[in-house]
């Protein structure tokens, strides 16, 4: 069953093109679309003056959780420059999606916006040396990741992965952890 004949709701990763913010508008006022920008804090000039700002980590990157149907009548209605990200190194293009677990784990960590989660591109991390793991207690309770040491940093980092996309890392105390495989 390929995406276009499924009503099942996913994660798919989609680019918006042009303007963001027109877009995070779009989907908000929609209301029957969930979505997620992954942002940071940064330092930002604006008619000559420096303030703190909430920014896209990837510019033109959003997650959209419905299903492909939803998606194309949203486009159709109310918003076409929202593009569906496809993996061209296979024969047949597919459309990237995201477990719906391992989305819940990266919005958990995004939404932390402290200063110790850090964004890393996919090869900038040896995940297969990871251990994997599971936190308990405080605002990551239940995030699964992989517990290694990230290049550049004396501490060990947890890391959320999203295969071919991105990861996130943010420091977790040893004590908080579970070994899960």
């Amino acid at each position: 069953m390929t995406a276009e004949e499924s009503n099942e709701e996913k994660w798919y990763a989609m680019r918006i093109y042009k303007n963001e913010t027109e877009a995070e508008d779009k989907l908000a006022g929609d209301g029957s679309i969930l979505y997620f920008i992954p942002k940071r804090h940064a330092l930002r000039t604006y008619h000559g003056k420096k303030s703190l700002r909430l920014v896209p980590v990837i510019p033109n990157l959003v997650f959209v959780r419905a299903s492909y149907r939803k998606i194309i009548d949203f486009k159709q209605e109310k918003y076409n420059s929202l593009q569906f990200i496809v993996n061209g190194r296979e024969s047949t293009p597919r459309y990237i999606t995201v477990r719906d677990k391992d989305m819940d784990s990266f919005i958990k960590i995004c939404q932390q916006y402290s200063n110790n989660t850090r964004f890393y591109k996919p090869e900038d991390i040896n995940i297969s040396r990871g251990t994997k793991v599971r936190v308990h207690g405080g605002p990551l309770d239940m995030v699964e990741g992989s517990f290694v040491k990230v290049s550049g940093k004396r501490s060990k980092q947890l890391v959320v992965l999203l295969t071919g996309i991105m990861a996130v890392s943010t420091t977790v105390e040893p004590e908080y952890l579970e070994v899960i495989g």
